[in-house]
């Protein structure tokens, strides 16, 4: 398993740098070249939604991504670390579910719907460390059938 772990201040301009690293990780990792442009995008959007919450309360803290390559998947972890709602314990949301169960800010539900609308297995866990979208893709030779 090979890991790259990329961290950037929350300012717009660092995502692209971000979306163009996704892509030649993803590449190297064997993700089919088809489905690059769908990586990049979905990247585009947890980054830049991970921007928004970050500049939107304040932290200087950095954006981090998480770029994992396994045997027979490639997966991208997107974190901030804005705290979810306090006494909630951390949950973890799949898919087109991420979106309805967000807290209805139009921007964000927007860029999750997105996300979720280019990657087959994604899941927004948030709590009080902050939120993380993964999302993963299948590698060359790999296959879903038993």
């Amino acid at each position: 398993m090979a890991t790259v772990e990329l961290r950037f201040s929350a300012q717009p301009e660092h995502v692209r740098t971000a979306r163009l690293v996704a892509a030649a990780v993803a590449r190297r990792a064997g993700v089919e070249e088809a489905v690059l442009d769908e990586v990049r995008l979905a990247v585009g959007e947890a980054c830049s939604r991970a921007v928004g919450l970050h500049r939107s309360n304040g932290l200087t803290a950095p954006v981090r991504v998480v770029l994992t390559e396994e045997d027979k998947s490639f997966s991208i972890e997107v974190g901030d670390e804005v705290p979810g709602p306090e006494g909630i314990p951390a949950d973890t949301v799949s898919g087109i579910a991420a979106v309805q169960d967000s807290d209805g800010d139009t921007e964000d539900e927007m860029g999750l719907a997105v996300i979720s609308g280019l990657v087959d297995d994604v899941e927004v866990t948030s709590g009080e460390s902050g939120g993380t979208i993964r999302m993963s893709w299948p590698v060359s030779g790999s296959s879903d059938l038993p």
